[in-house]
């Protein structure tokens, strides 16, 4: 049998852009707080880490298939798990433990949280959702 790398496969290989340096759970798992060695700090709510969940079960196979996903205001991670270097599984209190946040997607909701917090609050209205009563659309 022989074996290929990736690079000889013509595929790019190449590792997370940006690195934690700690996760921890605050606030009885409201929050997420992830520091990465460039010194980066983000205090993620559990609320907006779930309905931000990288899974298919929220972001479909494609784009028009994503779901807005509303009532996850009094949410919390219940469970961190390491996913090799590269990421980790949320686990939320509603069972929802589907998703991968990888280094570079946790680096991102932070660094752009205004304006994918916007984007979410608009995706409620626009469908009648909001953030304390459970629902989907």
């Amino acid at each position: 049998m022989h074996e290929k790398s990736f690079e000889s496969l013509g595929v790019a290989v190449s590792g997370p852009a940006h690195w934690p340096s700690e996760l921890r759970l605050k606030e009885n798992g409201r929050v997420l707080s992830v520091t990465f060695e460039d010194g980066a700090e983000y205090a993620l709510s559990a609320e907006y880490l779930r309905v931000m969940s990288p899974s298919a079960e929220v972001q479909g196979h494609r784009a028009v298939d994503r779901v807005t996903v509303g009532g996850k205001r009094r949410c919390a991670v219940i469970g961190i798990e390491p996913i090799g270097t590269y990421a980790v599984r949320l686990s939320f209190d509603d069972m929802h433990s589907t998703g991968i946040f990888t280094w570079d997607y946790l680096y991102d909701l932070g660094a752009r949280f205004s304006e994918k917090w916007a984007s979410y609050e608009a995706e409620l209205k626009a469908k009648g959702l909001d953030r304390d009563q459970p629902g989907e659309a």
